[in-house]
């Protein structure tokens, strides 16, 4: 693998465009499904749907998927368990308890606590404006998580946190371990190989999550939406979106790809309002412009 540089081609920039707005429906699609079935279930339908268009594409493209090594096993095994068992299970719990356009906005979190891990891990050093960016972008979450009433929930955390936001919560840092964790696994292993082994390792975790379940849900009353959330959650939100995804942090390093995952909440509010009928708070396009501003600062810093 080259070394991450500063440089992320116009093409590339584009790519990661798209996967965030990707990534933005699949809270349009995650609400639909953690609506109609058990969250297990629909975490491992959309993996199985993923996995088996993975598979098929490292065939077409690469030849196939290569043997792995002791470490690399281990590798793939982390990024399964992190960012598609772990997230998903709390994308979805999330999703079971609060609006898609409230969850989305959560991401906001990302790209600020990537920032942090990479200097305190990686040394990626963190100059003045950074620092600021990130105070901004948490303070924009604050006002996001808090529905702009910071003092309320200082007095009563339970009147704006609650089990949905816990669960997105800990989606963020399940996503953040998994950004992290993805540079080990690039040293050598392409995207596609990469994305592949870690969705088939995070499908055969829910499956084992999911058993109990599956046989609970009426699938032939399913009505065409879960269907269509089902196969863009595993397609579009999932295989297209997470090779892209590498791609981007091969060529450029995780603290510049991840940056991009700051127009997910965006997209997420705008296709919720749309699609969903969902109400957009003041307080959200508030806390929305601080973090998006702030993680625009850190990114502005990171690319000098």
């Amino acid at each position: 693998m080259k070394t991450p540089t500063n440089h992320m081609p116009a093409s590339l920039a584009f790519k990661q465009v798209l996967v965030a707005l990707f990534w933005g429906g699949t809270f349009i699609g995650g609400r639909v499904l953690a609506q109609a079935m058990p969250l297990t279930v629909a975490a491992f339908g959309r993996y199985l749907i993923a996995s088996l268009l993975l598979v098929w594409v490292a065939f077409r493209m690469e030849g196939g998927l290569p043997r792995l090594n002791r470490q690399q096993v281990f590798s793939t095994a982390l990024l399964g368990l992190t960012g598609v068992f772990l997230y998903n299970l709390f994308f979805f719990g999330a999703l079971a308890h609060i609006p898609a356009g409230r969850t989305a906005l959560f991401v906001t979190l990302s790209p600020v606590t990537v920032a942090v891990c990479s200097a305190v891990f990686f040394g990626e050093r963190l100059g003045r404006l950074r620092w600021l960016g990130i105070v901004l972008a948490l303070v924009g979450a604050a006002v996001i998580i808090t529905r702009g009433d910071l003092a309320g929930t200082v007095q009563d955390i339970g009147r704006s946190f609650g089990r949905g936001e816990l669960s997105m919560l800990c989606a963020v840092l399940a996503w953040v371990a998994y950004t992290l964790l993805s540079r080990r696994a690039l040293v050598s292993l392409s995207p596609i190989a990469a994305t592949t082994y870690s969705a088939l390792w995070g499908c055969l975790f829910l499956g084992l999550s999911a058993a109990g379940h599956i046989a609970s849900v009426d699938w032939t009353a399913l009505g065409w939406p879960v269907w269509a959330a089902l196969f863009y959650m595993g397609a579009f939100g999932t295989v297209v979106a997470f090779v892209w995804y590498y791609q981007g942090i091969r060529a450029a390093g995780p603290s510049k790809t991840v940056i991009f995952t700051n127009l997910v909440p965006l997209f997420g509010v705008l296709l919720s309002a749309l699609l969903l009928g969902e109400s957009v708070l003041l307080s959200m396009v508030v806390g929305g412009a601080l973090s998006i501003a702030g993680v625009m600062m850190v990114n502005h810093r990171a690319g000098r």
